[in-house]
C-alpha cells in the first residue's frame, strides 16, 4: 500500500506520523510538530508482531483453542441470550477502552443498550479523567479537556500544570511550554517538575488544600479579576467563604508547600499577560477528585483565565480517545453527544434515530469500579463482554477484580493481542489494530482526526464493527442497525449528537480526508468547527461560569503503624495505560522490563534493602513485588510504582477503590502501605507449620 499519513495509536495528543507498511515516520501536524516519543517511534512493531491473535479461541478444558468465526459468534450469542434469559437485561455487562475510535464507542454504547437491553456498560476512561469532566460541566456547562488549540500555549508566559507529568507521558507535548515561565504541582521531583522554575511539592492527596492556599493568596494580594467576575461568572461569594479561612499558612501545615511559594505563584499567574492553568491524572485521581479539579478551576476563574484569548484553563486528557469515548455512549449515564441518559428529550431523540422505542432503552448503570466489583455477585452480571481493556491490570485493587472475573459464568475478550484480561476469557475474539482499518478519534484538544487505514489486517482477523453486527445479527437485530464500515457508521453517530453538546453533525469524512481542523461543536457542514470555547459564553443556560465551593477533606486513607508510608502510582516513558502492547515491543521493554518501586534511599535502607533488591509493598488490599530503585528527591514517607505490569508486580493489587462521589473516580494516586524485603517476607513466610508457604507471595 502507498504511504499513509495518519496519527499513533497511543495517547490523546495523537501526534501525526507517516506509514510506510509498518515503517514509521513522524510528519508536521500542529500537536507534535515533527516530533514522536519512543512509544510513537516503535508504534509499527506491532503491525507485524508474531504475537498478534489472529484466530478466534474458545477455552476447552482450561485451554484456549482456535475455532472458526462463524462457530465463535455462535457460541458467544448464545451465552449472552442464556444470560439474559436466567438473569435478565442487566445480567450482561459490557465494558469498554478508551483507545476505541468514536464509532466503535459509539456503536458499543448503541449495542448494549439496544441489542442486549443491558444498563450495565462502562469504560476505563471512567479511570481517566471522569473527575475533571465532571468539575468541567458544574463550572462551564460542558466538558472538552482542553477548550483551545494546544498550540497555543506557545504564546504564555506562564501555565501552572497540576498533577501532570507530560515529560514522560506525551513528550512532543512539552514543546509547547518552552516559552512559558512553568510552575509544576507534584508530589515527585518528575521530568517536568525538572522543567520548572517553581516546583510545588504538596504531600499526596492535599492538592486541593493547596488550590485553596494560592487562590487566598491571589486574593489576598489584590489579584481577584473583579469586572471578569461579576461580569463572566456567578456563585464567588459562596465560594469564598470556604477560600476565606485557608490563609497560605494553613494551607502551608497541611500540604507542605510554603506559604512564600503559594504567594509566588498566585503572583506569577496574575501578573502575566497570558496565562493558563492545566490539570491531570494526579489532581484527579482521588476519591476527592471532581472537587480538587474544581479547586484549580476557581483559581483560574477568580484570575480571570477561561474564556479569554490567550489564556485558560485545561485538563491534559490521558487516553488516546478519552475524549471522543465519553462523549458517545460508553459511559454507564451517556448518550451520544454528550447527552445524559436520564434526559427525556435525549432518549427519545436519540431512540428516534435508532428506530426504537425510547422506553425500551435502560437506565444510568453502575460506575466501572462498581460494576466490576459487582460480576458475579447475586445481583450482578453473570456475563461480561469486554473491548479494548486489560481490568487484570488497570483497575484498583486488582486482585478482587480478577477474582470477580473467575466468578462470571462467562466472558469474553476483544482484542489484538492476548492481555492478562484476555487469557483469562471464555472466548476470544481476534481484532484489528489502529493502522489496518479507518476511523476518527478525538484528541484532547477536541479536534476530530481521522485515522486512515495503512495496511490490511491478517487473515482471520475482523474489525470490532464486523463483531458487533455479527452478534446483533444473531442476537435478533436487524441487518443494517449495526454496521460495519465505519464511515457509515460516522454518519449515524453524526445525525446521533446533532444539537448535544458535542455536537458533530458538521463533520464528514470529506471534510476530514480534506485536513480540515474539526474542534467540536461543530452543528453544520458550512461550520468552521470551534478551536476556542467559551470566548463569548460558557455552556451554562445564563452564558456564565459558576465557581463551586469545595472544601479539602484529604484522602480517603491515611498512614498508620502497620501501613506507615504513601504510595502513589503513574506511567513511565516507554511504557502506556496497562503495558499489553508495549510490554510486546522489544525496544521499549529492554529498557524498563519491570515493575520498580522508587523509594527515599533512606527509607529503603531503615526496611533493610538495597538498590536493585526485590520489595514487597503491601497494603491494606494486596501486595506487589518490585525492584528497588533509589531516588535522592523523593519524600521519606512516599513511594512511587508505575502501574504497566502484570502478575505479581502489579500496582494496583494495592490501590484504594474508594470513589469519587460525583465521578466515580478511583484513588489511584494515595494509599497506606509498608515497604519490606522481600528475601525476609518470603523467609518468614517458609515456616509454617507444614513447611509450605503462607500466601505472602501468591503465585510468584
Amino acid at each position: 500500500m502507498p504511504q499513509v499519513d495518519t496519527h499513533c495509536p497511543y495517547c490523546a495528543l495523537q501526534c501525526g506520523m507517516r506509514l510506510d507498511g509498518a515503517r514509521v515516520t513522524p510528519r508536521d501536524f500542529p500537536v507534535n510538530a515533527g516530533g514522536l516519543c519512543q512509544k510513537g517511534w516503535t508504534s509499527g512493531s506491532l503491525l507485524t508482531s508474531p504475537r498478534r491473535l489472529t484466530t478466534p479461541m474458545i477455552r476447552v478444558d482450561g485451554a484456549l483453542e482456535p475455532v472458526s468465526w462463524d462457530f465463535a459468534l455462535d457460541f458467544v450469542a448464545r451465552k449472552l441470550r442464556e444470560a439474559r434469559e436466567a438473569h435478565g437485561p442487566d445480567g450482561v455487562a459490557v465494558f469498554g477502552g478508551g483507545g476505541l475510535t468514536n464509532e466503535k464507542a459509539y456503536l458499543l454504547g448503541k449495542f448494549a443498550r439496544v441489542a442486549l437491553g443491558t444498563s450495565q456498560i462502562d469504560y476505563n476512561g471512567r479511570f481517566c479523567m471522569s473527575s475533571a469532566a465532571a468539575a468541567g460541566i458544574k463550572a462551564f456547562g460542558a466538558d472538552r479537556g482542553m477548550p483551545f488549540p494546544v498550540t497555543d500555549l506557545k504564546d504564555a508566559d506562564v501555565v501552572l500544570l497540576a498533577g501532570a507529568n507530560p515529560a514522560e507521558t506525551m513528550p512532543p507535548f512539552t514543546q509547547h511550554l518552552r516559552a512559558a515561565d512553568l510552575i509544576v504541582v507534584d508530589p515527585r521531583r518528575t521530568p517536568t517538575a525538572e522543567l520548572a522554575s517553581l516546583h510545588l511539592s504538596p504531600a499526596p492527596g492535599t492538592d486541593l488544600a493547596l488550590a485553596l492556599g494560592i487562590l487566598h493568596a491571589a486574593v489576598e494580594g489584590g489579584h481577584l479579576d473583579q469586572s471578569y467576575v461579576d461580569e463572566r461568572t456567578s456563585g464567588f461569594a459562596e465560594m469564598w467563604r470556604i477560600a476565606a479561612t485557608w490563609w497560605p499558612e494553613r494551607a502551608e501545615r497541611v500540604t507542605g508547600v510554603s506559604a512564600a511559594d503559594m504567594r509566588l505563584a498566585a503572583e506569577k499567574l496574575a501578573r502575566a499577560r497570558n496565562a493558563y492553568i492545566l490539570t491531570a491524572r494526579g489532581t484527579e485521581q482521588h476519591a476527592t477528585g471532581t472537587a480538587t479539579v474544581g479547586g484549580w478551576i476557581n483559581l483560574a476563574l477568580a484570575l480571570g483565565l477561561p474564556g479569554r484569548p490567550g489564556s485558560g484553563y485545561g485538563c491534559l486528557t490521558g487516553q488516546g480517545n478519552g475524549q471522543g469515548g465519553r462523549e458517545h455512549g460508553q459511559k454507564a449515564d451517556q448518550l451520544p453527544g454528550y447527552r445524559k441518559l436520564d434526559d427525556p428529550a435525549a432518549r427519545e431523540y436519540v431512540a428516534g434515530v435508532w428506530g426504537v422505542d425510547a422506553g425500551s432503552l435502560p437506565g444510568p448503570g453502575r460506575s466501572a469500579t462498581e460494576l466490576l466489583d459487582a460480576l458475579g455477585t447475586d445481583d450482578g452480571p453473570k456475563a461480561l463482554m469486554v473491548f479494548g481493556s486489560n481490568v487484570v491490570v488497570s483497575a484498583p485493587r486488582s486482585g478482587r477484580v480478577q477474582d470477580r472475573l473467575a466468578a462470571l459464568d462467562f466472558l469474553v475478550v476483544a482484542d489484538f493481542v492476548l492481555s492478562e484480561t484476555a487469557a483469562l476469557a471464555d472466548v476470544v475474539l481476534p481484532v484489528t489494530q489502529w493502522a489496518e482499518e479507518d476511523g476518527t478519534l478525538t484528541n484532547l484538544e477536541g479536534r476530530i482526526l481521522l485515522r486512515r487505514k495503512a495496511l490490511d489486517a491478517p487473515p482471520g482477523v475482523r474489525s470490532d464493527l464486523d463483531v458487533l453486527n455479527g452478534l446483533a445479527r444473531r442476537l435478533g437485530q436487524p441487518e443494517n442497525r449495526f454496521p460495519a464500515d465505519a464511515e457509515r457508521v460516522f454518519e449515524e453517530l453524526r445525525i446521533a449528537s446533532k444539537g448535544g453538546i458535542a455536537d458533530y453533525s458538521g463533520v464528514s469524512y470529506d471534510r476530514l480526508r480534506a485536513g480540515e481542523a474539526l474542534h467540536w461543536p461543530v452543528p453544520a457542514e458550512d461550520h468552521p468547527g470551534t478551536p476556542r470555547m467559551f470566548l463569548d459564553a460558557f455552556a451554562h443556560p445564563d452564558g456564565r461560569a459558576r465557581f463551586v465551593p469545595v472544601e479539602h477533606t484529604g484522602p480517603a486513607e491515611l498512614p498508620d503503624d502497620e501501613f506507615p508510608l504513601q504510595a502513589t502510582t503513574g506511567r513511565v516513558l516507554q511504557h502506556y495505560q496497562s503495558g499489553a502492547q508495549t510490554r510486546l515491543v522489544d525496544e521499549l521493554n529492554e529498557v524498563v522490563p519491570e515493575a520498580f518501586v522508587e523509594v527515599h534511599p533512606d527509607t529503603a535502607k531503615r526496611a533493610g534493602l538495597e538498590e536493585g533488591d526485590r520489595a514487597l509493598v503491601r497494603s491494606r488490599r494486596g501486595e506487589t513485588v518490585a525492584k528497588v530503585r533509589f531516588a535522592q528527591s523523593l519524600k521519606p514517607d512516599l513511594v512511587f510504582l508505575p502501574f504497566h505490569f502484570p502478575g505479581d508486580q502489579r500496582a494496583n493489587l494495592l490501590t484504594n477503590p474508594a470513589l469519587d462521589p460525583v465521578s466515580r473516580m478511583p484513588e489511584f494516586k494515595v494509599c497506606a502501605v509498608s515497604l519490606e524485603s522481600r528475601a525476609v517476607a518470603r523467609s518468614a513466610s517458609v515456616e509454617g507449620p507444614d513447611g509450605g508457604m503462607d500466601g505472602v507471595d501468591g503465585a510468584a
